[in-house]
């Protein structure tokens, strides 16, 4: 395995754990009633039902993005997903219910993030692009990370909100490679100049991404006012 699979791999890492927050909440809420002894039980639970459904979405979308206009589509799925992670306020989680039966509380975990989890699968299919062993140990070392650690990333996030920028830029980046290397990108300009000018657009990516989050907040006091 050469260097570029393990930075993959962090990639795939970090842009789970960025996406994860309210995915993290989730599990928390959904297992707070639970008995104390049950409380860890359901939380592994349904992380592990969590991680069946995320590696087998992942997979399919890996797979069905070889279709023509497919990545055109994610690439601008992507580019949305991550001017919004930079811009929306917390979300509100009060709509997910609590349980104090193990099994009820698995299954809403396991609903919830198969719901939410659009943003991420997206995101990683596009890193691992065709390593599927990347996108599988990516999704294995990260879900954990967000079960165990939720509160503790939560903070770092808040605390350090250049990751979450510096995570939405990675997001632009790779949103302008997927769009570039579309099927029919690729018949248009051929080969040779997808290569040429995968740098150049994946640059822009991350400084549209940038910008246009950054006006964004910047008109948002405006217009709140």
């Amino acid at each position: 395995m050469d260097g570029i699979f393990w930075v993959g791999l962090l990639e795939v890492v970090w842009i789970n754990i960025i996406l994860s927050g309210d995915n993290a909440v989730v599990i928390a809420l959904a297992c707070k009633d639970l008995p104390d002894r049950q409380r860890l039980i359901g939380m592994i639970m349904g992380a592990g039902v969590a991680i069946l459904l995320r590696v087998v979405f992942t997979l399919m979308v890996a797979t069905l993005l070889d279709l023509p206009f497919l990545r055109l589509a994610g690439g601008a799925l992507l580019v949305w997903i991550a001017i919004k992670l930079v811009t929306d306020e917390a979300g509100d989680d009060d709509h997910i219910r609590s349980s104090d039966q193990l099994w009820y509380a698995v299954r809403t975990v396991a609903i919830a993030d198969a719901v939410m989890s659009l943003d991420n699968v997206l995101a990683i299919a596009a890193v691992a692009r065709d390593s599927r062993v990347m996108l599988v140990l990516g999704l294995i070392i990260s879900i954990p990370l967000i079960v165990a650690g939720a509160s503790l990333i939560m903070k770092l996030l808040e605390k350090l909100p250049i990751l979450v920028w510096a995570g939405a830029a990675l997001l632009g980046w790779l949103a302008g490679d997927m769009m570039l290397n579309d099927p029919v990108v690729k018949r248009l300009i051929g080969a040779d100049a997808v290569h040429r000018f995968e740098l150049p657009i994946e640059v822009i990516g991350a400084l549209f991404v940038i910008g246009i989050a950054y006006l964004i907040r910047r008109t948002r006091p405006v217009a709140a006012a």
